[in-house]
């Protein structure tokens, strides 16, 4: 194995790693048993505004289905309204809910002190300096 081809495993190895421990470390201080999902969905609607179930599932990269089932859920709890497209029928489309707001804003005042922390121990210039290269790999994977 050459060099770089370690570098690189070394690499993803980490990453797969770091995402591992973080959703699990995330899992836990999400209230009322939200799921990391869910936020996600919540937080992109916060500051997007209404969404097609499609075009939620291109952004998140998951399929549709995956996308109905998180959606399901969260109307179940409240979290959005889903309402038909008055320009075509065959569209739904979705926004965020106040108590889903309010979910919202829970959720990120139990995120934030793991956050703070980990921002803390890396120190913004780190953090600044590791965001270019993460960037190119995710346009790289998303290409």
């Amino acid at each position: 194995m050459s060099e770089a081809s370690a570098l690189a495993i070394s690499l993803f190895s980490e990453l797969l790693t770091a995402d591992q421990l973080l959703r699990a470390r995330l899992t836990k201080v999400l209230p009322n048993r939200m799921e990391i999902s869910h936020f996600s969905v919540l937080n992109h609607l916060a500051r997007g505004g209404e969404r097609t179930p499609a075009q939620l599932a291109r952004a998140f990269h998951v399929t549709r289905g995956a996308m109905t089932n998180t959606l399901s859920k969260l109307e179940i709890s409240g979290y959005v309204h889903i309402r038909p497209d008055w320009d075509d029928a065959r569209r739904k489309l979705v926004s965020i809910s106040p108590a889903g707001q309010s979910a919202r804003e829970a959720a990120l005042n139990a995120i934030m002190p793991l956050i703070d922390e980990m921002m803390g121990d890396l120190g913004e210039d780190r953090v600044r300096a590791a965001l270019p290269v993460l960037r190119e790999l995710r346009l790289r994977l998303e290409g």
